[in-house]
């Protein structure tokens, strides 16, 4: 499980995150919620130890992660797919993929399992990322994500600029990860119709606040698309 307590995290003077509270639990998906700039992104990237805390905790596993770099936690079993894909461009599908297992000595060969998830992965193999269209290369940062077979997968809007036979794609494959019941799954979402269906859990952020939380079925009852509608 990943458990975050108490979180803040300035940026100058300026307070972006407070007193920030949630969980991820293994077999679940987690999802979070806000309009732009509540502070979302920041929060990821304070998970992956990408930008600093000022205090609070970050616990994974049973250990608090929080002083830990961000290839310490990506060899305790973290994975992360930032917005933007941002994967090598002239790098090949093949060798992107290389690049997710850099860190993991214990893991040298490529899962014939990313293949299986996302077929157009193999057809394209030796071809350069940046030739790949929006939707594929989303495909392939996920897939390098996956790579290392991490123990959590945190996404950052997965679904910006993809078109929606891809998106189902993607549901279909964070969900599938979910109920294998070996991975934990924080997805943070401003498509609201996809992240409410995968949902078991969410968490919404105001000003850089948890606002509301709970069970993924309650969400229409709560109203919880007011509370994110631009």
């Amino acid at each position: 499980m990943l458990k975050v307590q108490n979180l803040h995290q300035y940026y100058g003077g300026s307070h972006i995150l407070r007193n920030v509270n949630i969980t991820a639990e293994i077999g679940k998906v987690t999802v979070l919620l806000g309009r732009n700039g509540v502070g979302k992104t920041t929060l990821l990237k304070s998970l992956m130890g990408l930008v600093p805390i000022r205090s609070g905790s970050v616990e994974w596993q049973g250990r608090d992660v929080a002083r830990k770099t961000p290839y310490e936690r990506a060899r305790s079993g973290i994975g992360y797919v930032p917005q933007g894909r941002e994967i090598f461009s002239r790098l090949s599908v093949e060798d992107n993929l290389r690049m997710g297992l850099s860190y993991c000595s214990a893991r040298t060969r490529i899962p014939g399992e990313l293949y299986e998830l996302f077929p157009v992965l193999k057809q394209m193999l030796h071809r350069r990322g940046g030739d790949l269209s929006g939707g594929q290369q989303q495909q392939l940062a996920i897939a390098r994500a996956l790579a290392p077979q991490p123990k959590i997968l945190i996404l950052d809007e997965p679904t910006e600029g993809i078109q929606p036979s891809i998106i189902k794609d993607i549901g279909r494959v964070i969900r599938m990860l979910a109920q294998r019941g070996d991975m934990a799954i924080l997805l943070c979402e401003q498509y609201y119709d996809f992240a409410e269906e995968l949902a078991d859990h969410y968490v919404v952020m105001e000003r850089g606040e948890v606002i509301a939380a709970g069970p993924g079925s309650e969400m229409q009852q709560k109203g919880i698309r007011k509370l994110v509608a631009i």
